[in-house]
């Protein structure tokens, strides 16, 4: 089987931090954020890709089924792979938003084979790892920085 991931749904407590992390740090395109602001809609997204978008549960709709605190129940971390220009742009990003890197720059093996990693957490201790391929364009599958 084949197939493409359509959407990650992270449980959030603070949507306002963890909307301007994503957008802002990230710079991932938001998505139905007026409507949400409005109140007319449960939840806001980012989008990684054409193909896939980031879910930002506010608490109201998870806080009866699962725990809080740091990186929620089950999730370990997610992967975003860029080009090596743009994960350097995200590194200087984080360096200038006082957003410490936990581990790397690392080889680690993902999707398209080895690349080099970093790995940092949001507001809410989701931890993320940012990656690039050597040699591999990237940008056509993540739209951070466009």
């Amino acid at each position: 089987m084949q197939c493409l991931m359509d959407h990650i749904v992270l449980n959030v407590e603070d949507d306002e931090k963890m909307i301007t992390f994503y957008s802002q740090v990230l710079m991932l395109e938001t998505e139905r954020l007026e409507e949400y602001s409005a109140g007319k809609i449960p939840f806001p997204s980012v989008r990684l890709n054409p193909n896939t978008i980031i879910d930002l549960f506010p608490k109201n709709m998870w806080q009866a089924r699962t725990g809080t605190g740091q990186g929620r129940v089950y999730l370990n971390h997610f992967c975003i792979s860029l080009s090596k220009e743009e994960w350097q742009e995200l590194t200087a990003r984080l360096k200038a938003n006082n957003i410490d890197i936990e581990e790397g720059p690392v080889q680690r093996w993902g999707a398209h084979g080895t690349g080099t990693s970093i790995y940092f957490r949001d507001p809410e201790g989701n931890l993320i790892e940012a990656r690039y391929y050597e040699g591999q364009s990237s940008t056509k599958t993540c739209m951070l920085g466009s």
